[in-house]
């Protein structure tokens, strides 16, 4: 079951690490159009809707890598100050109980009007628009099973934190991300030394 959890991590890691290059173009397309428009006087309905695009996809193929890397946004005060099976369980109870259900009724509801967009190769109302609206709306369905896998990834590292597995109590202990805190723990043994 580790290994399943790991395979998740990595395929939203990977996507994750990916779009996240859709932010930097998302600055240069806009400087690009505001010199186009403001210098030029020409615009660009084709640049305009490209920013729409790579902003959705931003935000909803990198959503479940934010929540792997536990760094989405908590309402529970309490849960950075508890142990770490009382975050064991409640990640546990928020997967199972929110985070699963509202996948599934989101892939269910999404899939009829997605299908119905690319029945119809929906594009653009604007003729010199980005005519792959079905492709921008296939990242709900998308979303919801990457947000779905990953939330099967932390039912799984819950149940092995619960049954005492030492990595997955440690991870939760960690409150900042993983990766940095290899660094850190690598930087302070080099100081040691």
């Amino acid at each position: 079951m580790k290994a399943l959890a790991d395979q998740i991590d990595r395929i939203n890691k990977t996507i994750g690490r990916f779009v996240m290059w859709f932010a930097l173009l998302i600055v240069l397309i806009q400087f690009t159009i505001v010199l186009m428009r403001y210098v030029f006087g020409v615009g660009s309905i084709f640049m305009q809707e490209s920013i729409v695009y790579l902003h959705g996809f931003l935000f909803m193929l990198a959503a479940a890598y934010t929540l792997s890397r536990d760094d989405h946004v908590r309402v529970d005060i309490f849960y950075r100050d508890a142990a770490p099976r009382k975050k064991a369980v409640v990640n546990l109870i928020g997967a199972v109980l929110l985070l699963l259900p509202v996948c599934i009724v989101l892939l269910w509801t999404s899939l009829p009007y997605v299908m119905a967009s690319w029945a119809t190769s929906e594009g653009s109302p604007e003729t010199s628009g980005i005519q792959l609206r079905y492709l921008q709306k296939t990242a709900i369905p998308v979303f919801a099973v990457m947000m779905g896998l990953q939330g099967v990834a932390m039912i799984i590292r819950s149940l092995q934190a619960l049954g005492g597995d030492e990595a997955e109590l440690k991870n939760l202990q960690v409150e900042s991300i993983p990766e940095q805190n290899d660094a850190k723990q690598a930087s302070v043994g080099e100081n040691k030394a």
